[in-house]
């Protein structure tokens, strides 16, 4: 009777080990990486005081919506006397009395002039999020610095770092597939890059161990979805085709 017991107990063991190997083969293992969002420096071309900036850290922006506007005057001024002098040099031209080079150099000018008064209204590069505001209205900000920073929501960055093995299996362009630990939800992502030099495991993995193995970084593009629930500072795992497995 117990040699039935242990032969059963062994035959189910062995089972278990089987399903289990099965099991492993074929679930996919996650690289488990950090949602960056994909950010946008957004500085102001000409040195002067800000009129209005509506928006707010946090404000959702569509591409071409304003998100500030300087008080420009000068440059309203410079505009004014330069659309004068080209509407007369224009008319000069049509005479004998005015000549072409004069015609030319005016025109320079008033586009110049034209150019300068477009960049007094800054707009949204893209459709997307306030991250971060650097200054207030009324404030004087020079030529160069950012005014803002906008993120780009609709598509999001994940690094995820490979041994060595992992690596000759992969592609630029290779689709992958994210998802949420917490709830399952699937995102659909492709290879950007794969770095060519080895480095340490980044310190925001949890044990030592880990810390201490040489990898490979690759990173990962992701479309969010319309709820835009991938959003900055979120773990996503990130799993590769059957074939690089």
């Amino acid at each position: 009777m117990m040699k039935k017991i242990i032969a059963v107990s062994a035959v189910v063991l062995f089972v278990l080990v089987g399903a289990c190997l099965i099991f492993w083969r074929h679930t996919p293992f996650a690289y488990s990486g950090v949602v960056e969002a994909i950010e946008v420096d957004v500085p102001a071309r000409l040195s002067d005081t800000i009129e209005t900036l509506p928006v707010q850290e946090g404000s959702p922006v569509k591409e071409g919506e304003e998100l500030a506007r300087l008080e420009c005057k000068d440059v309203a001024l410079q505009y004014a006397i330069a659309q004068k002098e080209f509407e007369r040099a224009e008319k000069l031209l049509k005479t004998t009395a005015g000549s072409r080079e004069n015609y030319d150099l005016k025109k320079h000018q008033f586009d110049q002039a034209s150019l300068h008064k477009s960049w007094c209204l800054i707009k949204s590069p893209l459709t997307g999020k306030v991250l971060y505001k650097y200054y207030e209205a009324g404030e004087f900000i020079p030529a160069g610095r950012k005014l803002l920073t906008v993120a780009d929501l609709n598509r999001l960055d994940v690094w995820v770092y490979v041994e060595h093995d992992m690596l000759a299996r992969l592609q630029i362009g290779m689709k992958v597939e994210g998802f949420l630990p917490e709830t399952g939800q699937t995102f659909q992502g492709v290879i950007l890059s794969i770095n060519d030099e080895a480095e340490f495991t980044p310190k925001n993995v949890q044990t030592r161990r880990e810390r201490e193995r040489l990898v490979y970084g690759v990173k990962t593009r992701f479309e969010n979805d319309a709820k835009q629930t991938l959003k900055p500072g979120m773990t996503l795992e990130v799993s590769f085709p059957q074939e690089a497995r």
